[in-house]
């Protein structure tokens, strides 16, 4: 394999303190939170005091202060051991993001410290029922009445939605204006108005909160607007390429350990009185993915270097996003196939990582949404 240089001596030691966090606090609760449908309130205390949490804000606001590397160091820890449940990446590479880059000093001190130290989880309310990777078409509006806002809608597919305490909401303020008439706003769930529905169950990713949410004349204050009224579609556009590698990112880390468990299995599995990883059927499909994600994992690598030094541009990152979680189905894919009947059965990781796998070219952007944004750069 190429050796990877991306990460210094700091970011192992941080691989190391994270991995002994997610094999102690999340590995033994991982089935049990599959069963519930989401994940322990308390572990998000837990991992703000281990320090896991929004790693990459400034100190001032509780963050670490580190560059982005220590986060895709716990994507990939998280990834490797099959842990889809418990929703840190969204919270403190997505949300905290937009409230650091586009809030004011009120919402970034408000906030920002009660996120690192797992106080408030947070949660990105695009998606409505009528409206997915066309963010254009939402319908959820936002009234300036006074020194409010009256927030009328509904979002689904909310990811942290059921435990979260503040989320940000894609709202129209201008409905005539296209795509310079949304906005953005951090709502508190404790504000009158707001509730949640149903936690959704999903084909994967079990253990990780899904949920409705509605807003019926919510006032939300106008403090509370993330940034400039008519600015939230820029807004969205310029954090969503790293959003987008983070699903990279946590892809080819899976596609890593899917084979590394089937390799396993293969040398153990016998079949006509041998190995079945002695056929060569099976080696060379092995081969194929050995090198389909030593290929992929340099391509990520090189886009997280960018990422951090800020040259990460929305074509290269969607590429990655589309190329990657295609490539991470059809690993789990073939895995589940060579673990036999074995591969179908849940307590298996394969099996769930094969269910999990599929929403990557899905959420972020439908991978097809993807090619058509590259396309268009041709």
């Amino acid at each position: 394999m190429i050796p990877r240089t991306l990460y210094n001596q700091d970011h192992e030691a941080f691989r190391d303190a994270a991995r002994r966090f997610i094999e102690g606090e999340i590995v033994p609760h991982h089935a049990r939170w599959e069963e519930q449908g989401h994940v322990d309130r308390e572990i998000w205390n837990k991992a703000g005091a281990a320090g896991l949490l929004c790693t990459s804000m400034p100190e001032q606001y509780g963050g670490a202060g580190v560059d982005l590397l220590y986060s895709a160091v716990y994507m990939e820890e998280q990834a490797r051991v099959g842990a889809t449940g418990v929703g840190f990446f969204l919270h403190s590479e997505i949300v905290a993001p937009y409230i650091l880059h586009h809030g004011s000093d009120y919402l970034k001190s408000t906030y920002l410290p009660k996120m690192a130290t797992g106080e408030m989880v947070g949660a990105i309310a695009m998606t409505e029922p009528g409206a997915g990777s066309d963010l254009q078409g939402i319908k959820t509006s936002a009234v300036r009445d006074g020194d409010d806002y009256i927030l009328n809608g509904s979002k689904t597919f909310i990811t942290n939605g059921w435990l979260s305490d503040l989320v940000i909401v894609v709202a129209k303020t201008d409905p005539t204006a296209g795509s310079k008439g949304i906005s953005l706003f951090v709502v508190d769930t404790t504000m009158p108005g707001f509730s949640k529905g149903k936690r959704l169950h999903k084909m994967g990713m079990s253990a990780q909160d899904t949920s409705e949410l509605f807003f019926d004349n919510v006032r939300v204050p106008a403090r509370n607007l993330l940034g400039e009224e008519g600015r939230g579609f820029y807004y969205l556009m310029k954090e969503l390429p790293w959003e987008r590698l983070q699903i990279a990112v946590t892809g080819i880390a899976a596609a890593q350990a899917a084979l590394d468990w089937t390799i396993a299995y293969t040398k153990e599995r016998k079949a006509f009185g041998k190995c079945i990883g002695d056929f060569q059927t099976v080696a060379h499909k092995l081969a194929e993915m050995k090198t389909e994600i030593a290929v992929g994992q340099v391509f990520v690598d090189r886009c997280l270097e960018l990422m951090n030094a800020g040259k990460l541009d929305a074509e290269t990152a969607s590429m990655a996003k589309y190329n990657i979680s295609d490539l991470q189905f059809s690993v789990m894919d073939r895995c589940v196939q060579l673990f036999g009947g074995y591969g179908y059965m849940h307590e298996y990781p394969i099996a769930r990582a094969w269910a999990d796998a599929r929403v990557q070219r899905i959420y972020g952007g439908t991978n097809e949404i993807m090619k058509e944004l590259i396309s268009r750069t041709l």
